[in-house]
């Protein structure tokens, strides 16, 4: 059975020379930020379009750029929370060797943490790519576009611009995802934060740390298939829990640096 107090992980937080901290919707929830699965939650109302549909047509796409800023307007202004900014600085201190996230809201990059130190599973929702050329382009042109033409955006190459979101269907990011993977099989505790730990291939990171003989801390609030496979669980608000974190690790020699973890590009 795996423990179940505060005290287990700040032990376990304490002692583990190499910690990778994945984070998932439930750490942003606080900073107004909805998760996708809890009831009445507007994700539900706009959902992201399949990857599929999005390229079917242009009026498909249009409807996805809708849908997109919809859901953009309802958290406009989103700060960094507790859990962003406690990551952030045990990152800068030295005790978390990198941050793998699921969420595309750029909560962690606003907090201060820095590219090498982050791996986006699922894309940056806070720009826009083209599919053909990679060129960046900004949500508000975009947004300028769309009101001026009514049409979906085109990149000056002639590509499709999209949300820098992977959405379902589109192939996941691999310099990403082999960063991820290396760093956990290379750490000694994987804390799984805010994740209902269902979706892949993100869900099966926590096994590949465990294969490869790390913890596994679990924090978030409610159950995950993977309790009952892990060290420590606590099921609750994870702000104040990285917060205390945080504190109590101050005092901690800073052992977790990003260059001790093997970083695939």
């Amino acid at each position: 059975m795996p423990a179940t107090s505060y005290a287990a992980l700040e032990q376990a937080f304490g002692t583990a020379p190499r910690i990778v901290v994945m984070t998932g919707a439930g750490l942003s929830t606080e900073c107004g930020v909805p998760d996708f699965r809890s009831k009445g939650s507007p994700w539900l109302t706009y959902p992201p379009l399949p990857f599929a549909d999005f390229m079917a047509s242009a009026e498909m796409r249009l409807e996805g750029w809708r849908r997109k800023f919809a859901m953009d307007d309802l958290y406009v202004g989103a700060q960094p929370g507790r859990g962003h900014r406690a990551l952030a600085g045990m990152v800068q201190s030295g005790r978390i060797a990198g941050i793998i996230t699921q969420n595309i809201d750029g909560l962690h990059q606003a907090s201060g943490i820095g590219e090498v130190q982050l791996a986006e599973l699922h894309g940056n929702g806070t720009f826009a790519t083209c599919l053909a050329c990679n060129e960046r382009h900004e949500l508000a042109s975009v947004r300028r576009e769309i009101a001026t033409k009514a049409q979906a955006p085109v990149c000056g190459c002639g590509g499709i611009i999209k949300s820098a979101t992977i959405s379902f269907g589109q192939p996941m990011p691999q310099g990403p995802l082999r960063r991820a993977e290396a760093w956990s099989r290379n750490c000694d505790l994987l804390l799984v934060v805010g994740s209902s730990l269902l979706v892949q291939p993100a869900a099966s990171l926590p096994l590949v740390a465990q294969q490869a003989g790390a913890r596994l801390a679990i924090l978030n609030r409610e159950p995950t298939p993977l309790d009952g496979m892990a060290d420590i669980v606590l099921h609750t608000e994870a702000g104040p829990v990285l917060e205390n974190l945080h504190v109590n690790s101050g005092n901690v020699p800073q052992k977790s640096t990003i260059s001790a973890v093997a970083t695939n590009p």
